[in-house]
């Protein structure tokens, strides 16, 4: 007997793919009452159902912007944007979601960093993160950010004496600063020249002078898919 397909809203996009959605695209996710947010569902990336919660692909979206910006979310959800820390918040902190980190050289060299364990707390907290264990091909540039607050140019919670997002141009959970800076600028063609290491990087993959091409961020709830 065929399953009626409904017309959503959906908890995240693993329930969207269960409720029989198999194309990747635009939903809408609904993971509390009165929280609406539209999302990118990846059905492509092995298993499938994951939620996209930032992508760098054409250097078209500028990631040097403010608390508020972060927090709330920009860019386009069919091209390069962030969610909002509050949107991950409340996806994150509905389940136990798993982050999976897709990155790709201008080589054409793919690889991905998984963490068995991924959320962020409240704003109180300043969406301070929280990861599991590490696996994956591309290496471990996020643990070192394990446990750290979201530094953005106006709000300055890293580490170090200066403030990181403004040498490393986006906002991150920086510590001292950076080992990974996924939503720095955008540099076409890897290597490049800055005064400081302001690319989207990952240290342990191309390391901190090299600009990746691209980048997606996505989680799944730690569930076996039947």
């Amino acid at each position: 007997m065929a399953t009626t397909k409904t017309a959503g809203p959906w908890k995240d996009c693993l329930q969207v793919l269960e409720d029989g959605h198999r194309s990747s695209g635009i939903y809408l996710i609904k993971p509390t009452t009165n929280r609406l947010m539209q999302v990118w569902c990846d059905h492509q990336e092995g298993p499938s159902g994951w939620t996209v919660i930032q992508r760098r692909q054409d250097g078209s979206v500028n990631f040097f912007r403010t608390w508020e910006s972060y927090k709330q979310g920009f860019g386009n959800i069919d091209g390069e944007y962030w969610l909002g820390l509050e949107n991950i918040y409340w996806l994150t902190n509905q389940d136990n979601y798993k982050l999976r980190i897709v990155m790709e050289d201008w080589q054409g060299r793919r690889v991905f960093a998984e963490y068995d364990d991924f959320r962020v707390e409240a704003e109180g907290d300043f969406y301070r993160l929280r990861l599991g264990h590490y696996h994956g091909n591309a290496g471990d540039s996020l643990s070192w950010h394990n446990g750290k607050q979201f530094t953005t140019l106006d709000r300055d919670r890293d580490l170090y004496l200066g403030n990181c997002a403004h040498y490393q141009k986006g906002g991150w959970w920086y510590y001292t600063c950076a080992h990974s800076n996924l939503n720095g600028v955008w540099y076409k063609g890897g290597h490049y020249r800055s005064k400081y290491q302001d690319g989207v990087y990952w240290a342990e993959f191309r390391g901190g002078a090299y600009s990746l091409k691209r980048v997606m961020m996505m989680i799944r709830p730690n569930q076996i898919l039947l």
